[in-house]
């Protein structure tokens, strides 16, 4: 599965005979009668326009052309996927988008190529003619453009259907996406990854699609040897039916998504390689598939994990920890900058924050901060939960170390981070995300299906280590 081509963007010689997009704001009218002219203005408070952010109306123009008037937040109010609706709404053609100073061009292109995405498998489904946003060659090729690739790729892979996509074919198409880009990437099976990722083997060889490990390794072409090495963990279960402790049909339906951290993490290691970021850079995916079978895991298992530890099965249907904690505790043994991991973890999450927030859960104040700026300036939210220590004697078992599930029916979501910090060493810079990868609704820029919150939020964390981030919104 090849990585978009972004068709909806469009590099116009001739800017003259473009359609035009005046982006404003409300109680600004005096700018819109300079951007469009009185009699357009006119016509579009006759049509009820009144700048409501995301609100688009079609004017006369200049010449008997086409022209458009668009809402837009407040001034402080940062939102690229308002410009979303553009890419739904606008009529067929090439349209230039006209903003204030204060609006960063860069959300204007990210948001019209989110808004522009489509997935379907429809045999005769032939994409509606859209819009196409003109840009630069340069933009084309820029921050915004790659971005929007990832977050596309990333969305392309959540959304294809589980027997399309199982362990193997995610990491294959994980290697085809890295190798292009200079990675060492290694896909790991068979009696290998049962040796070195006994948790993560006992989850996945219960089913007839085996697991797979992928291992991918990179360095920027402006990275010396002691530049800062950023490990990037997913988990990457294809389909999930919660085993023996089976999930209820309701709770199967969106499973496919499971593989959501996964493709999140993919799709940043993409983008920091496209970027080609000054940093050393390692990515784990754990590839697997949590089935019903006569080799499938059971209740009261107890496995031996990469670290030492033993862990007990309380619960088959959580398996994602599991999955997670060989990866990290290997990631760890390079000691790297930051870990970060990214997974569909827990229902606890959502619960606490709901579908549009990541829970973040983090062992350094410091670094916690970093991130909450990062998703701050990006308006990209992600929400820190605490690592409380005093539920860490939930997780006890009796006949070993761990048990993958606590003890008591409350804070499942902290419990689970309590359990994959077992697996990173103490002084480990380490963040774990906890996502929904999926929107429920369609929403301008955010198509109902796969998606990857925070990914913008972690990228620009990246880059403020190796010390790349511009001083201008991007």
């Amino acid at each position: 599965m090849p990585i978009r081509d972004l068709d909806c963007l469009s590099v116009a010689r001739r800017r003259k005979a473009l359609c035009a997009v005046y982006a404003v704001r409300a109680h600004e009218r005096e700018a819109w009668v300079a951007l469009a002219g009185e009699p357009a203005v006119a016509f579009a408070e006759n049509c009820g326009f009144a700048a409501r952010p995301g609100q688009l109306v079609l004017v006369p123009g200049p010449a008997g052309k086409v022209q458009a008037l668009f809402g837009l937040p407040a001034a402080n109010v940062r939102d690229p996927f308002v410009f979303g609706t553009l890419a739904l709404d606008l009529p067929e053609g090439d349209w230039c988008v006209h903003v204030p100073d204060d609006v960063a061009r860069d959300d204007v292109i990210l948001g019209f190529c989110l808004g522009a995405y489509r997935y379907s498998l429809k045999t005769e489904d032939k994409a509606p003619a859209q819009p196409r946003l003109v840009v630069t060659a340069g933009e084309r090729k820029g921050l915004a453009a790659q971005m929007a690739r990832a977050i596309c790729f990333a969305r392309d892979l959540i959304n294809m259907p589980a027997n399309l996509l199982g362990p193997s074919d995610l990491a294959r198409e994980a290697k085809g996406a890295l190798r292009p880009l200079g990675a060492d990437v290694e896909v790991i099976k068979g009696a290998e990854l049962d040796a070195a990722y006994p948790l993560l083997a006992h989850v996945g060889n219960g089913s007839e699609r085996a697991p797979r490990v992928l291992l991918a390794r990179w360095s920027g072409t402006h990275a010396g040897k002691d530049a800062p090495l950023i490990s990037l963990v997913g988990k990457g279960v294809c389909f999930d039916s919660g085993g023996y402790d089976i999930k209820p049909s309701s709770g199967m339906l969106r499973m496919k998504k499971d593989m959501g951290g996964a493709a999140t993490v993919l799709a940043l290691a993409w983008l920091v390689m496209a970027q080609d970021l000054p940093v050393r850079l390692e990515l784990r995916l754990g590839c697997v598939e949590n089935s019903v079978s006569g080799h499938a895991m059971r209740p009261l298992d107890v496995i031996r994990s990469r670290s030492g530890l033993t862990v007990e099965i309380g619960n088959t249907d959580a398996e994602g920890r599991l999955v997670l904690s060989d990866l990290l505790y290997e990631a760890g043994e390079s000691a790297p900058a930051l870990l970060v991991d990214v997974a569909t973890l827990t229902g606890a999450a959502r619960v606490a924050l709901g579908p549009d927030l990541p829970a973040l859960f983090c062992n350094s104040d410091s670094t916690a901060i970093l991130f909450a700026e990062a998703a701050e300036y990006e308006a990209d939210p992600l929400w820190r939960l605490p690592l409380w220590q005093g539920y860490v004697g939930w997780l006890k078992s009796s006949v070993a170390d761990l048990n993958n599930i606590a003890s008591r029916p409350m804070a499942g979501a902290i419990t689970a981070g309590l359990f994959l910090e077992q697996f990173v060493k103490p002084d480990q810079r380490w963040v774990h995300v906890d996502s929904y990868a999926w929107n429920d609704s369609s929403r301008p820029g955010r198509p109902e299906g796969g998606d990857t919150p925070g990914i913008r939020a972690l990228f620009r964390v990246i880059r403020s280590l190796c010390g790349t981030n511009d001083t201008e919104k991007t």
